[in-house]
């Protein structure tokens, strides 16, 4: 008899944050629909590094969406595909058959190809028409994730750069698009935002919680706002914006797709040239 390949569970477990990290000073209230005009959302992003829209996309294709990655989570995937399950799930999850495993999901990655619902949305229409002209260029996707952020136990994604994660040239232009499959709220880990942080370049992270901003650069800084959108809503921001999402404590469910684009053919470098950007080696700083 085959044995089940080895389960990918979270290595790092949930840690109680400082008091007052994700706190906000307002809540953003969300444009209604995709821009027929890119230019009509230059300014706001430009300005605070993201923008967010409510409607982006029908009911009938969230549905789709989350069959499909219910779908996808049941399945044998290819070997590339990433399925990794919350750190709390462990011990509790291997006994568990497939179909009952989905609220101990944390992420997807490398699966955008598996399913036509999930790429059609990757390539919509009139998202890319926005991407490319934010990027001013053909969008190029370079990675593709689902963060489900389980009921009760989806832990905290602490406050980063997203292209501190990237093997990119320094000055690339990351898009970066986060769509809710539920409604994504403060309570239950929707995005938090240091609007016009994306200005003041590249951050040094460090290994805490996570790969992360030290969090003493967030807190007190009294300008963090709190991004919720309804099912079908998205969020467009800088891969350099400052942001985070703090733990579920719910018992809803916050699952969304996010992809990045950077402009068709934009080279790649390596983990060196990256940490001498984005790492605190030689920069005289500490967390």
């Amino acid at each position: 008899m085959a044995l089940e390949p080895k389960l990918d569970i979270d290595t790092i477990a949930p840690e109680e944050y400082p008091e007052g990290l994700y706190d906000y000073a307002a809540t953003v209230t969300p444009l209604t629909g995709l821009p027929a005009d890119p230019c009509d959302v230059c300014s706001q992003y430009c300005q605070a590094g993201f923008v967010s829209f409510n409607d982006a996309f029908s009911a009938d294709q969230v549905d789709g969406l989350l069959a499909a990655l219910f779908e996808l989570t049941v399945r044998e995937l290819p070997e590339r595909t990433q399925l990794q399950y919350e750190f709390l799930a462990k011990g509790k999850i291997e006994s568990m058959a497939p179909e009952d495993r989905l609220d101990y999901v944390r992420k997807l990655m490398w699966f955008v190809d598996l399913d036509p619902r999930i790429k059609a949305m990757a390539y919509e229409p009139q998202l890319m028409k926005l991407v490319s002209h934010l990027l001013n260029a053909e969008p190029e996707m370079f990675q593709e994730m689902a963060l489900l952020k389980p009921p009760g136990i989806g832990r905290e994604k602490p406050w980063h750069q997203d292209h501190a994660y990237f093997n990119l040239p320094a000055g690339t232009h990351v898009v970066g698009v986060w769509i809710a499959l539920d409604d994504a709220t403060p309570e239950n880990g929707c995005m938090h935002f240091l609007p016009g942080g994306h200005r003041n370049g590249p951050v040094p992270h460090f290994n805490r919680r996570d790969w992360q901003i030290c969090d003493t650069e967030i807190l007190g800084k009294h300008q963090a706002v709190a991004a919720p959108l309804k099912a079908g809503g998205c969020v467009v921001f800088d891969g350099l914006v400052p942001h985070g999402t703090p733990h579920n404590r719910t018992n809803t469910r916050r699952r969304a797709l996010q992809f990045h684009y950077v402009a068709k053919g934009t080279p790649r470098t390596t983990t060196e040239e990256r940490m001498a950007i984005f790492g605190s080696e030689g920069r005289d700083v500490s967390c």
